[in-house]
């Protein structure tokens, strides 16, 4: 019976040994998209709670900064009343001083944008002076709650009144009032700041809300005071009826609750601050509406995305575990190429050293890092003393080797790891110093001549019959108006100094130096 053949890649019972695999990635598929699923559904119910939770926040916060803004308001004109009424009490309001008081009422009421005007009345409601140019001489305002409260008490703290037309101007002005005595505590008349009402309502208007949101400034037993959106009809009414107030069981400074209005339905979160200093509440209401109006978007996108997800994994799911894995050989392949690349473009293949470009870029680090902290930079220019004749006598093979012994002298003397030994040509090198003065950068000059003596390479075409090299330092704190140029070719003129002197020695040039020599090569 022949032998049957089977391919190597769909081995017997291939099948069956497949349908193990396809049931667990069927199961897989379906688990992740169920995960998917149940994931978008706590995704979608904790962004719910996120976005009323936030709101919650942004209410506590702007009832806070409504809070503080009215008891700002309202505290400048009580100072401002707690002094003019001890300036009456001491003075009087005789009609000597009565000109003298018009200018200061008129001054106080100018420094604060708040205030419509100050009045005082006499103990019969009379006026007697005000910060206007004209003054009324009228019925009095005897029928007024701020002046009944102060006649028949007699505290001397303020008292804020429910809002009121102004007999001067017709303008809505919410009262501020003290008592006014004479020398012998007997009551003598009412002083009265005016704060415009019309201040709340640009206030009030600062804030960006929906059309169905609200805000609103009341006396702490519910009488509004003022309102946005704002309605005339409704000034003075008892919101003691209304949403917060009746929820606001727990004595405490603040609070939210979210409440459908009774008056026109709408649900809305509402939260609520009392005034420390005064018997004020300020309540701000957004509608849930305007609150989960995102969540409602994000909601139906977030849908839709999750939909498109589970499509793709149930095509591309096996196709996906073939390609990460490509990617990453690919990947890795790629950046050990890259590293390849980068370690031949930016270093000397002979010496190991940094080449051209690297000190070229290093250079631009270091010039803009030095100008910025005000910190040193040092530049040591290297070159072997003569190479050529070495070069003639021994070979350029042996060349080569002298150069990388040289080299590794540099790199053995570069113990700080911002140090950069660089090959800059030919048998000339550059070690380039970030952080180091003039002193530091010759002691490290010295260190490079005296290792590389030590390595007692035979030179017959020197004159100590070993090879030396000649050293050149320059160092300078770089600024804006510097250029790479001059502090290399600055370093550079401190080895020709050093070549010129002897060889086999440590030449530094100073600032005047290295302008003298600049001078000297552009001739």
């Amino acid at each position: 019976m022949p032998i049957p053949i089977h391919d190597p890649l769909h081995p017997p019972g291939g099948a069956l040994k497949r349908l193990p695999l396809l049931k667990a990635a069927v199961t897989f598929i379906a688990a992740v998209c169920l995960c998917l699923c149940g994931l978008l559904y706590l995704q979608l119910d904790q962004s719910r709670h996120q976005d009323l939770a936030s709101a919650r926040v942004a209410s506590v916060n702007l009832t806070q900064a409504m809070a503080q803004q009215a008891q700002d308001t309202f505290l400048q004109a009580d100072l401002v009343l707690a002094s003019l009424a001890d300036w009456i009490q001491a003075d009087g309001f005789g009609p000597v001083m009565q000109p003298r008081m018009h200018n200061t009422f008129a001054r106080r009421v100018q420094s604060l944008e708040q205030l419509h005007g100050l009045f005082l009345f006499d103990k019969h409601g009379h006026w007697v002076v005000t910060s206007f140019d004209n003054l009324i001489r009228g019925a009095g305002v005897a029928d007024r709650e701020y002046f009944t409260f102060h006649q028949q008490n007699a505290s001397l703290i303020a008292h804020i009144g429910p809002a009121i037309r102004s007999r001067q101007d017709g303008e809505w002005i919410i009262p501020i009032s003290r008592r006014v005595n004479d020398k012998d505590g007997n009551f003598q008349g009412v002083l009265m700041a005016g704060i415009k009402m019309a201040y709340f309502d640009q206030f009030f208007r600062s804030f960006s809300l929906d059309d169905k949101s609200e805000m609103t400034l009341a006396l702490a037993d519910g009488t509004l005071l003022a309102r946005r959106p704002f309605d005339e009809a409704r000034i003075g009414s008892q919101l003691a009826e209304e949403h917060i107030f009746k929820h606001d069981t727990v004595v405490g400074q603040g609070g939210d609750a979210v409440i459908r209005s009774a008056v026109d339905g709408i649900v809305r979160l509402y939260g609520h601050r009392h005034l420390q200093a005064y018997p004020l509440v300020v309540t701000a209401a957004m509608s849930e509406e305007a609150i989960l109006a995102g969540w409602s978007g994000r909601a139906l996108q977030s849908s839709l995305i999750v939909a498109l997800v589970v499509l793709g994994i149930c095509l591309f799911g096996w196709v996906f575990t073939r390609q990460v894995r490509n990617s990453e050989r690919i990947e890795a392949d790629l950046r050990k190429a890259q590293e390849a690349l980068e370690l031949i473009a930016t270093h000397d293949s002979l010496t190991g050293l940094a080449n051209r470009r690297l000190f070229e870029r290093a250079l631009d680090i270091e010039f803009g890092r030095g100008a910025r902290q005000h910190s040193p930079l040092s530049l040591v220019m290297v070159d072997i003393d003569f190479f050529k004749r070495y070069n003639d006598t021994y070979g350029h093979v042996a060349g080569d080797h002298c150069l990388a012994q040289v080299a590794q002298v540099l790199k053995d003397c570069c113990h700080r790891k911002a140090d950069l030994a660089v090959r800059y040509g030919g048998e000339e090198f550059a070690v380039l110093l970030p952080d180091t003065n003039l002193n530091g950068a010759m002691a490290l000059a010295e260190q490079i001549r005296h290792r590389v003596i030590d390595k007692h390479i035979v030179h017959s075409g020197s004159s100590t019959g070993y090879l030396t090299v000649s050293l050149g330092c320059y160092a300078f704190v770089p600024s804006s108006l510097d250029s790479i140029e001059v502090f290399i070719q600055r370093a550079d003129a401190a080895l020709y100094q050093a070549k010129h002197n002897g060889r086999n020695r440590v030449a530094a040039l100073s600032m005047q130096d290295g302008l003298d020599a600049l001078e000297r090569s552009d001739r």
